[in-house]
């Protein structure tokens, strides 16, 4: 009794393994189908030009969902990039302070010392007592100029004589504006005021913030070397907070560059590289690099390599990039 229970469970041992082996096997050969190119007739070339292109019929177009775009003509006004930070409050507000403080009493003894003249003149005052109140006088208007000198070395007179300076603070000190710093690379050169600037996170370059121009910066940055300039962005941004890396694209005049949008949904990276899927043929889409200098809201405004008209896989351009892959792995297979 006891050997034939044992055969029993070993039988059972036996089938649940065979049953095990063949779900695996079922489970790895679906996921082999799976790895295969979409089509069969799907195939990878590369032209003389080196560009990659791959052919894929109109069935297995509809099963990866393409979805093609024209591009559009467009058109950017000049433009110069630059690198900076949204400046910490807390510095122009003690500036600010300093001379708000120094100014008042500047007057409160410019005030005392006309009493006493008068009075000194009326036989009421000393020679002594007016003699005090002229030196110190004389000493908080030297103080008073002192931190005005401070305020505009370090923050400019296009700020420190704005008439709502105060109210500019709090909305900053509030996180309900902010102050950017941009520099442009050393050597670099602007022989006209930027007319106003777009700003990005650096962590987060799809989402530009439009800038007000300030001035420029009084002082040059000791590591950047650069000519620097500043900007107010006069709403509540997230992420932009004091010390908070800025990359910023500052309006310049001239004449118009002319080129195309493309979709932000249409690019994709391989190799570190941004590129889009060009539709070359009815089943024939080309991969090519393309030139992102300049983000907008909705996509990238690139000059060079695609021009208006020109179609370009947005919806599924990215299982384009993967099929390609699969095809040349497979193929390598």
């Amino acid at each position: 009794m006891k050997k034939l229970l044992v055969v029993i469970i070993a039988v059972a041992v036996v089938a649940a393994l065979i049953f095990a082996y063949l779900q695996m096997s079922k489970e790895r050969a679906a996921e082999a189908e799976r790895e295969k190119p979409v089509a069969s007739e799907s195939k990878v070339t590369r032209s003389a030009s080196g560009e990659i292109a791959i052919t894929i019929d109109g069935d297995a177009q509809k099963q990866l969902a393409l979805k093609i775009v024209a591009l559009a003509a467009a058109q950017l006004e000049p433009e110069v990039k630059g690198y900076g930070r949204v400046l910490d409050p807390a510095a122009l507000s003690a500036a600010v302070a300093e001379f708000v403080s120094a100014r008042a009493a500047a007057d409160a003894s410019q005030k005392e010392l006309e009493r006493l003249k008068v009075l000194s003149a009326q036989n009421n005052a000393s020679e002594r007592a007016l003699q005090t109140a002229e030196a110190a006088a004389h000493r908080d208007a030297a103080q008073a100029e002192s931190s005005r000198t401070r305020l505009l070395t370090s923050w400019g007179k296009a700020i420190a004589d704005r008439a709502d300076l105060s109210a500019l603070i709090q909305s900053l000190a509030l996180g309900e504006s902010a102050l950017v710093r941009i520099d442009l690379l050393a050597g670099e050169l602007l022989k006209t005021q930027p007319t106003g600037a777009r700003l990005f996170l650096l962590s987060d370059e799809n989402n530009p913030v439009e800038a007000e121009f300030v001035s420029s910066a009084p002082i040059v940055d000791s590591q950047t070397q650069g000519q620097g300039f500043l900007f107010l962005v006069k709403s509540r941004q997230p992420g932009f907070a004091p010390g908070a890396a800025i990359l910023g694209h500052l309006k310049i005049t001239g004449d118009a560059q002319s080129g195309v949008m493309i979709p932000r949904d249409a690019v994709v990276r391989f190799n570190g590289k941004p590129w889009v899927y060009l539709q070359t043929g009815d089943q024939t889409f080309t991969r090519r690099e393309i030139f992102e200098e300049h983000p907008l809201v909705d996509g990238w405004f690139v000059a060079q390599g695609v021009k208006p008209g020109d179609r370009v896989a947005v919806s599924g351009a990215q299982m384009l990039l993967s099929e390609e892959q699969k095809y040349q792995i497979h193929m390598g297979d």
